[in-house]
């Protein structure tokens, strides 16, 4: 049962990557006297559970949000959601100004080109689907089946999705699907490539070393990446580049 001391500092992380996950073991052992929430959106079938507590499905927009930071008493929310969840880091930034409650974004840093890359930037799905046909004709798409929707009308290209969850229309006609879970090794990767004949790759600049090898195994094939940029974030929150500093963040308001 979920604590209902008020003197009980509360924190609320919006996760569903691993970032989340890390930070709320690390509050668990540094800081065991918090209450800390994890909140999923529900959109995989069976997440990987952090510690502590854990909530799933939406708030109802930034004034649920907002209506549950103050009836749960949170004193800092940490928006440690994908880089591309963009909806919702831009409600939690309403909600916590709303409610005074301090707000910081945990984001890994994003993917840098190496030497030998061929990389091709996109500003959106649809700018991607819309540079795909010049680039290759067999699909390496690792952007996730909720956006397989911006492809649907490329039926002259071949797609190998891969996503954790079975997709569901609309998605390409030529498609194969691969249901995996990072992280991804670098022989899987260069694998993946080779048996299928892949000849471009699609992704979104997540910039997580799980899903990093494909980049690699692409350079080495000499595949071209198209890269879809990550969507704006909200001004004027802070951002922390990784778990540890957002612990720092924590303890510097509630140690």
């Amino acid at each position: 049962m979920a604590s209902t001391d008020t003197a009980v500092p509360h924190v609320l992380v919006l996760g569903g990557t691993s970032e989340a996950r890390d930070l709320a073991a690390r509050l668990a052992e540094s800081m065991p006297w918090l209450r800390v929430t994890t909140s999923l959106a529900g959109r995989v079938a069976r997440p990987r559970l952090p510690v502590g507590e854990v909530r799933v499905g939406g708030f109802g927009g930034p004034e649920g949000m907002a209506r549950w930071l103050r009836e749960q008493r949170v004193a800092a929310l940490i928006d440690a959601t994908h880089p591309f969840a963009g909806t919702i880091s831009f409600s939690a930034a309403e909600a916590a100004a709303a409610v005074h409650v301090p707000l910081l974004a945990l984001r890994r840093p994003g993917w840098v080109p190496s030497d030998g890359d061929r990389w091709t930037h996109a500003d959106s799905l649809d700018d991607a689907a819309r540079l795909l046909p010049g680039l290759g004709e067999r699909v390496f798409l690792t952007t996730g089946r909720m956006g397989l929707a911006s492809f649907a009308h490329l039926d002259a290209l071949w797609f190998l999705v891969r996503s954790v969850d079975p997709p569901e229309p609309p998605h390409p006609p030529r498609m194969e699907t691969v249901l995996d879970r990072g992280p991804f090794t670098l022989d899987g990767e260069r694998e993946l490539i080779r048996r299928h004949r892949v000849d471009v790759v699609v992704t979104k600049d997540s910039g997580a070393a799980a899903t990093a090898p494909k980049l690699t195994a692409a350079r080495e094939a000499g595949v071209p990446v198209l890269v879809v940029r990550r969507p704006a974030t909200p001004d004027g929150v802070p951002v922390a580049p990784d778990p540890g500093s957002a612990l720092e963040w924590v303890r510097e308001r509630l140690g």
